[in-house]
Formats: structure tokens, C-alpha cells, sequence
């Protein structure tokens, strides 16, 4: 080993200091992630640059942290998307976690259900890159299990395509799997205060302790991070190409099962561009799905923040209208309504509505309709605008309602 490299109370006393030979590969990739982030196409503005760098901060930090914290043969969920370290337009409705399988090995995962209006696992052979979605290898939701009266269950993943053929609560892990992900959406977030509890384990290692780190490991991990959050920031600038920005502008597409194979969601998508004197009115009937959301997402393909202002409503925090309509306006100023939803100073961004937990196949006539008007227009264009009203101390306490369930949801 050389001398630079010898373990115990630190370097030799001899060892010449060499700072930045762990981290090098990794300050170095943080510095070609930082370039593609200042010369990302849509970055016009003050706000872009500084909402980039914001977004840079999350990468890194979400990076580092999956590349230290995990050891595969002892795997643990781990919330790789969250508040502060997001990407791919992640829900504001939901909490992410995951962990890395092998086809080859046995994981269970145990836990209680808790409230929330959908529980879903999937299981993917790959990650994402900017060439390409990683290939679904299992999706369902929690109907597909047996759970106890109290909301306990115990899943099994694992090699043995009979024994899964025989248990309902065994699914077989295909050849090339590589990521088991748990998504838990909450409709009221209320609810999140009995959250979904899991917890994982490997069946051949439990009971056991991983081998420590070595000096190798630390060079790995830190290139490892350094890998993932150049691709992390490539992937989710070309992701949008492919199924957002190919549509014609302050439109939204038709219902659709969500691309990369989420079994019981269909999804509605389009991306706006609005002068501070337009609104975008979005209808919508109120779904029979237990979870039916709406949201904005900046050009980083990350959500707004939806804590302290409204940039996203689901069925239960969206006003009805008595057609069983939902009318969504989406505007810069402030049209006094209770489904305003606010762009934050983006006029360009991207639209995401989501039914999750369906039963049923969905149609257009299922999905959006949208409309651009000018601001000053928008009661007229309201059929029920007097039933839609809505005082700015009123706005201010579902804001603060907001702020309310989302702490007690993070102390979950």
C-alpha cells in the first residue's frame, strides 16, 4: 500500500499531503455538472441560473449520499427524491424510496400500510439516462397483496418464478433487475400523519454485518457520485425532448399509462409559455380514482415549491365545480380563485396531471382541456367564477395549512 495510503491515526509522518486524491473525480464531475447546468438551452434569466444552481445543490447532495450510504449486500430505502434534492418532476403528493436488488437474491420487505391513497412498487432493470428509460420489470400496487386488518404485510422478491406462480405476496425478480422503487401518494395530506412504514431486508445477509470500507472503496464512491450526478443532471435535461417538448405549446395530451411502467397510472402532459397578462384555464372532470394530481414544473424538470405557494392541487385540496368539473387556472397574477395555481415567475414550464390507483382504462374524455385567455377575462370564462371566489385571507390559510401538514409530513 503506499505510504500516502496507510490506514490507522492518519498519513505517515513522512506522507507527503495529497488533498483532493479521493475527491478529485468528484470535484471534477461537480464542475462538469455545474457547466451543463449554466449552458442548459432554457436558462435565460437570473432566476434560471440561480433555480439551477438550487437544483445542482440537490443533485449533489442526493449523489453523494447514494454513493456513501448504501451497501448493496445490506440494502436499505432510501429517499433518493425529496424537497430538496429533486428531479424528474417528482410528485409533490409523494414520497420516494428505493433500494438496489439482484435478480438473484431474496429481499423482504415488511411494513404497515398507513393512509395513503396509493402504494405502489416497481421494480427496474437499470436507471435512467439521457438516452434511454430503464426497462420496467415489475409494477403493481398494494391491491395486489394480501394485508392484515391492522395494515401489516411482508412482500418477498426473489428468484423462484414457482414460488411466485403459487404466493400471492411473491413476485419474481427477472434477470437484469436492478432497483426495487416504493412510491406512497397521499391525496389529503392530512393523512401523512399515519404514513406508510417499510422496511427491507436481504434474506442470505440479515443478521449480518457488510465488510468494512476500504481505501479502493473510498476511490470508487467518490467516483461512483461523481458519475451518477453527471448523468442525474444529463438524463433529466434530455428527459422533457422526449415527452413534453415535442408537444405544441400550452397544450396537454390525452390520458395515457405513464411511461416507464407504472402499472395502475395514467398521466396527462404538455408544457406552457405565458405573458404576465395571460391565464391558462385547465378543465378537468373529477376522477373516480383514489388520487388524481395536478402539477407545474420549472425547466429543470422539477417541481415548483408547492409548501409555501399553490403550484400544484389534487382531488382532495381542488374545488369541484357543481358540472363534477375541476377548472384550474394557471397564472402568474393573482385571479382571486380558489384553484389558482401559480407559476412563480416562470413563464415557461411544464403541466403534469396523474390518476394513480386506477381501476379502469382512461380516455380523452378523462383528461384535460386547456385554454389561453387573457387575465383580465378569466371570470368570464369561470361559469361558476362566483362560487370560485376566494379571499386573499383565505388563500393565506390554505398556505398556511399547506406549511402545516408538509412539517408533519417530513417528521414522518
Amino acid at each position: 500500500m503506499p505510504a500516502t495510503e496507510q490506514r490507522g491515526n492518519g498519513p505517515t509522518a513522512n506522507a507527503a499531503p495529497d488533498a483532493g486524491r479521493f475527491t478529485r473525480s468528484f470535484t471534477d464531475a461537480v464542475a462538469e455538472a455545474e457547466r451543463l447546468v449554466i449552458g442548459a438551452p432554457h436558462v435565460r434569466t437570473d432566476q434560471d441560473l440561480v433555480e439551477g444552481m438550487q437544483y445542482l445543490a440537490g443533485c449533489i447532495a442526493s449523489t453523494l449520499h447514494g454513493a456513501w450510504a448504501p451497501v448493496r449486500t445490506h440494502p436499505v430505502l432510501m429517499q433518493g427524491t425529496g424537497p430538496y434534492t429533486k428531479m424528474g418532476l417528482d410528485n409533490p403528493d409523494t414520497l420516494y424510496y428505493g433500494c438496489a436488488v439482484e435478480a438473484g437474491c431474496e429481499y423482504i420487505v415488511t411494513g404497515r400500510r398507513g393512509n395513503a391513497a396509493d402504494i405502489s412498487f416497481q421494480v427496474i432493470g437499470g436507471s435512467y439516462t439521457d438516452s434511454e428509460v430503464p426497462p420496467s420489470s415489475l409494477a403493481f400496487d398494494d391491491r395486489e397483496l394480501d394485508i392484515d386488518s391492522d395494515g401489516a404485510f411482508e412482500v418477498h422478491f426473489g428468484p423462484d418464478e414457482g414460488r411466485a406462480a403459487a404466493e400471492r405476496n411473491y413476485f419474481a425478480l427477472p434477470e437484469g433487475s436492478r432497483q426495487l422503487v416504493i412510491r406512497e401518494v397521499y391525496s389529503d395530506w392530512d393523512q401523512a400523519r399515519s404514513p406508510l412504514s417499510a422496511q427491507v431486508r436481504r434474506k442470505d445477509t440479515a443478521g449480518t454485518a457488510p465488510a468494512p470500507f476500504t481505501v479502493a472503496d473510498a476511490h470508487k464512491r467518490f467516483a461512483r457520485a461523481g458519475r451518477a450526478l453527471v448523468q442525474r443532471v444529463r438524463t433529466w435535461l434530455q428527459f422533457p425532448e422526449w415527452f413534453y417538448l415535442n408537444l405544441p405549446v400550452n397544450t396537454m395530451s390525452a390520458p395515457r399509462l405513464t411511461p416507464g411502467g407504472l402499472a395502475t397510472q395514467y398521466s396527462s402532459v404538455g408544457h406552457y409559455e405565458l405573458a404576465g397578462d395571460q391565464a391558462m384555464i385547465i378543465t378537468v372532470p373529477r376522477s373516480d380514482a383514489p388520487y388524481q394530481g395536478f402539477q407545474l414544473g420549472s425547466m429543470w424538470y422539477i417541481s415548483l415549491d408547492y409548501v409555501h405557494h399553490q403550484t400544484s392541487l389534487n382531488n382532495a385540496q381542488a374545488q369541484v365545480d357543481p358540472d363534477g368539473k375541476i377548472r384550474i387556472v394557471v397564472s402568474e397574477r393573482d385571479p382571486g380563485i380558489v384553484n389558482h395555481v401559480e407559476t412563480l415567475g416562470h413563464e415557461r414550464g411544464y403541466l403534469q396531471f396523474r390518476w394513480q390507483r386506477t381501476s379502469r382504462e382512461y380516455t380523452p374524455e378523462d383528461g384535460p382541456t386547456v385554454q389561453v385567455v387573457p387575465f383580465d377575462d378569466v371570470a368570464a370564462h369561470l361559469p361558476y367564477y362566483s362560487q370560485n371566489t376566494i379571499t386573499a385571507d383565505e388563500y393565506a390559510a390554505r398556505i398556511a395549512l399547506r406549511q402545516a401538514q408538509f412539517a408533519e409530513r417530513m417528521l414522518g
